[in-house]
């Protein structure tokens, strides 16, 4: 049975996802503090079903919501200190979770340094463009891959350093400051795009920063390209 509080609930929107019990598996064998995984279930029921887990919670909506609804499920049950979101097809390192927690200031949104996926053999893709620590707003704001940043050499050794933007797979930030910068707003940003645009830009306004955190790393499925 749980404890009244947590280190880290994880929050996993999925819909329709082909590598969400991998993702989930993943988390449970990386994680060394004390966690708790909510998996929302967007308008599906995954088959074959989900794996028991003792710290797994399942929250099923019955039609699709979309993502900030269900990042707001999830974080409405969540009994961590930290809130850490990440999507349903992410792979971490060891010790992930009290890594970024660590070092993870009352009013930061920290997130890991990010490798591609192949999620088939559910290992890094050997891809030039990969480390990814830091990504810019462009002009018609949206997060953009800060190439010049990403191959400063001095900039290798800064193992914990601000980033503009980022792309929204994979962030932490303490649950308090989560309700304190009132996200997941459906009214004003919709249902889906502009996640991390919504993070970042009140993070900043109400005086916080947008860390990356290179002592640890996630790796992402992009469904598109990698």
């Amino acid at each position: 049975s749980f404890c009244m509080w947590l280190d880290l609930s994880i929050i996993s929107p999925s819909r329709n996802e082909w590598y969400l019990q991998q993702t989930i598996d993943d988390i449970m064998a990386k994680a060394e503090g004390s966690i708790e995984v909510i998996v929302v279930l967007d308008g599906y029921w995954p088959t074959p079903p989900l794996k028991d887990d003792n710290r797994l919670i399942i929250v099923h909506r019955g039609q699709g919501m979309g993502m900030r609804a269900a990042i707001n499920a999830g974080a409405a049950i969540a009994k961590g200190k930290f809130l850490l979101k990440c999507d349903a097809h992410c792979m971490f390192a060891q010790g992930f979770d009290t890594v970024l927690a660590a070092d993870c200031m009352d009013n930061w949104v920290v997130v890991p340094r990010r490798y591609a996926l192949d999620p088939k053999k559910w290992q890094l893709i050997d891809n030039p463009k990969y480390p990814i620590d830091y990504m810019y707003l462009s002009k018609d704001l949206h997060g953009e891959v800060w190439n010049e940043k990403n191959k400063d050499a001095k900039l290798k050794e800064k193992l914990i350093d601000e980033t503009m933007s980022n792309q929204g797979s994979v962030w932490l930030m303490p649950k308090s400051y989560f309700y304190e910068l009132e996200l997941m707003d459906e009214d004003t940003y919709g249902t889906f795009w502009n996640e991390f645009q919504e993070i970042g830009l009140k993070c900043w306004l109400s005086g916080g920063k947008v860390m990356v955190n290179k002592k640890t790393w996630y790796a992402h499925w992009h469904k598109t390209k990698n």
